[in-house]
């Protein structure tokens, strides 16, 4: 782990300093998109509801009563709290929006209507306002109106049929990874509206699915339906159509071998000492590796079962193969690349404890971005956003 805490405003600006954002919405996909543009020097300001705020506030495990998660997912981000339903607090949002030049949503379609702040409104008032729109299904189409969770998502984008092993049910990830991936894409779109707006001085709305950004993830298995009719079937932990690549159970656990290379290959079959088939002009590409991928995953699995997770990864460092193990968070806090890369940042928290957070990504060489503040109580910039507001009025 970090060694020196980071204190609040140690980043510097930020290359998307003076960007003035509105976050609408909770829990992940759209607070995760503010986030990320609050973590490269935007002024992000959270609009919560007073009774209670967003509730990943009160998700997973508590410190203090808060979610220590909150402090990941709105640092860098100021809180006010205003309850939309409020004609009142509709009237500061609307305010807001107009000096802003983004604002992320992630209600169901309708609801921001419902609220009397429909984006071609906040855009007639404000051209250029740019707004993210973050939903289950997207703003048209027949589902437009069902509720949508990540989850669910990840299932209608295809990626839920192909997490499992095979003939057995299928799996979620982990995490929530159909809102971050939303998100992400959700980011993209700022990004891009932002370079065209430099042109047109216009903003504009950008519609974004969970289930489409999964779906934008799902590499070959459509054109490969609309080709063969193939349905891509569930593989456990190999990648279909790409060989060797799989997790092969050694002594203490399991290491994952990617040796799908050509020139890989051979390296591998030489460190494993079946230079047998490493030479065999069949398997001299994937193709042919493909069509035997058992006898392939037999013959690497042999040769990992004798061994120790670390003896594996360590012959195939010495043969340049990529190769890795199964990370616990446990292993990532104590990893030294995660260090020596800045992804293990502790930071000091309002009353004096340490907290051990992700670092930020992308990097970049001038302007990267970083911790400027510390996630915010409910409500905690009320008081200073509405005085910035009475200041701006003429």
């Amino acid at each position: 782990m970090a060694d020196t805490p980071l204190p609040p405003g140690a980043a510097g600006a930020g290359p998307l300093a003076g960007l003035k954002v509105i976050e609408l919405g909770q829990l992940i996909a759209g607070p995760f998109a503010a986030k990320t543009l609050a973590d490269f020097g935007a002024d992000v300001i959270k609009i919560e509801s007073p009774d209670g705020g967003d509730p990943l506030r009160k998700w997973r495990l508590l410190k203090d009563g808060t979610s220590v998660w909150w402090q990941v997912q709105s640092r860098n981000k100021r809180s006010v709290a205003l309850d939309l339903k409020d004609p009142e607090a509709q009237a500061v949002v609307r305010q807001l929006a107009a000096d802003a030049d983004v604002l992320v949503e992630n209600f169901r379609p309708g609801a921001m209507e419902g609220f009397g702040l429909a984006p071609d409104d906040l855009l007639a008032a404000n051209p250029r306002l740019i707004v993210l729109r973050i939903s289950g299904y997207g703003q048209t189409g027949p589902y437009r109106d069902k509720p949508g969770f990540g989850v669910v998502a990840e299932a209608m984008g295809g990626l839920r049929h192909l997490s499992a092993e095979p003939g057995r049910t299928p799996v979620r990830v982990g995490v929530s990874i159909g809102d971050t991936l939303a998100a992400l894409h959700g980011v993209i779109g700022i990004l891009m509206a932002l370079n065209e707006r430099h042109r047109s001085g216009r903003g504009q709305v950008i519609d974004v699915a969970l289930y489409e950004a999964v779906f934008n993830c799902m590499e070959s298995l459509l054109p490969e339906y609309s080709a063969f009719g193939a349905v891509r079937g569930p593989a456990g932990s190999a990648l279909p159509g790409i060989a060797p690549s799989n997790a092969y159970a050694c002594r203490d656990g399991h290491a994952l071998v990617a040796g799908n290379g050509d020139s890989i290959f051979r390296r591998l079959m030489a460190a494993i000492g079946r230079d047998d088939l490493g030479r065999d002009p069949a398997l001299a590409d994937n193709t042919g590796r493909v069509a035997r991928v058992d006898e392939i995953d037999a013959a690497i699995g042999a040769w990992t079962a004798t061994r120790t997770v670390d003896e594996v990864l360590a012959a195939l460092d010495a043969a340049a193969v990529p190769g890795g193990r199964i990370y616990t968070v446990a292993d990532i806090a104590h990893d030294p690349h995660y260090q020596a890369r800045g992804m293990l940042q502790t930071v000091a928290m309002d009353d004096g404890s340490l907290l051990t957070v992700p670092g930020i990504v992308p990097k970049l060489s001038r302007t990267p971005g970083g911790h400027r503040r510390n996630a915010p109580a409910l409500g905690q910039d009320t008081a200073a956003v509405l005085d910035e507001l009475r200041a701006q009025r003429p």
